[in-house]
């Protein structure tokens, strides 16, 4: 069988063309897999939406509430930084289900990816940085509270830190929390992540890489978790927007292929999210979160995991 890979039609809804927020990068990327030969529309795998009641494993019921009616106050809208829409609610709790159904399919299969994910500004009870429910905390929490992982590790390589899972599982020690990202860019107050590792500014490939394997090398050891959520946010390349280091299209697939490697020669199953990637070719955005699914499949093939 092919690499899982979790993917809804949903999840580039009807969007400002000029907003800083690339919505289209989702469709695009399904687009860019397919012509690619990577998969066909088939083989996608669609989720269902993210029941409530999951949802407030990590979040406020209210605040569930308000924002699927669209009753967000005016300054929670600021912070968010969408307009919110009928199909843009629809579209945020059905990709916290594509990251639940990929996290199934990686306990099953060893490795699954999903085509979006990684929202980990979002907080307990309000939205962030484009973040509206933190995927991230809110599976840590099912799979935790399921029975189906008795510990969970959370590998954040957005080069954003994530503030909001930091502080949805301060609380939750069987959720280890690691973030690897630019020390220097936003959240500008930091919350505090189990492991957080601030990278310096224009970091580049060979000594990012090191990063990754060094940390990965000792916490894998440590923790022995049961599952690894791995956020492989693109933003940390050289063309990014919104992003201060300096990694090539090269350095994203070793580092890929670096987290994939570690987890699955320890038995530990691991399921990816694609996090942030902020440019405005899209194309060129789309090919680079691309990188993830195509390391994916190469280690999926590699290894003869079904």
């Amino acid at each position: 069988m092919p690499l899982p890979l979790v993917y809804h039609d949903d999840y580039s809804p009807p969007f400002p063309a000029e907003h800083r927020f690339p919505m289209d990068k989702f469709r695009l990327l399904r687009d860019h897999l397919i012509a690619s030969g990577l998969c066909t529309d088939e083989q996608l795998q669609r989720p269902e939406l993210c029941p409530d009641d999951i949802l407030a494993l990590a979040h406020c019921p209210e605040y569930i509430q308000r924002y699927n009616s669209g009753e967000l106050s005016h300054s929670q809208q600021r912070q968010l930084g969408l307009p919110w829409s009928p199909a843009l609610a629809q579209r945020t709790v059905r990709a916290v289900g594509g990251s639940l159904l990929a996290a199934e399919l990686a306990l099953k299969h060893g490795l699954a990816c999903h085509l979006a994910g990684g929202t980990h500004h979002a907080h307990y009870d309000q939205p962030a940085g484009f973040c509206i429910f933190n995927d991230l905390a809110v599976i840590s929490q099912y799979l935790l509270h399921s029975g189906k992982a008795q510990r969970v590790l959370i590998y954040d390589c957005d080069v954003h830190q994530g503030d909001g899972t930091a502080r949805l599982l301060a609380d939750t020690p069987e959720a280890v929390t690691v973030s690897l990202h630019c020390a220097t860019n936003y959240p500008a107050r930091k919350a505090q992540s189990d492991w957080d590792i601030p990278l310096a500014k224009g970091l580049g490939d060979a000594d990012y890489l090191k990063v990754v394997n060094d940390s990965l090398s000792y916490l894998l050891a440590l923790y022995q978790p049961d599952i690894v959520l791995y956020d492989a946010g693109v933003d940390v390349h050289q063309h990014d927007a919104l992003g201060y280091l300096n990694l090539t299209d090269a350095g994203i697939a070793a580092r890929d292929l670096a987290v994939l490697n570690h987890c699955l020669d320890r038995d530990i199953p691991v399921v990816g999210v694609i996090g942030g990637g902020y440019d405005k070719d899209r194309h060129a955005l789309a090919r680079r979160h691309g990188i993830l699914h195509h390391c994916a499949s190469q280690v999926w093939q590699q290894r003869g995991l079904n």
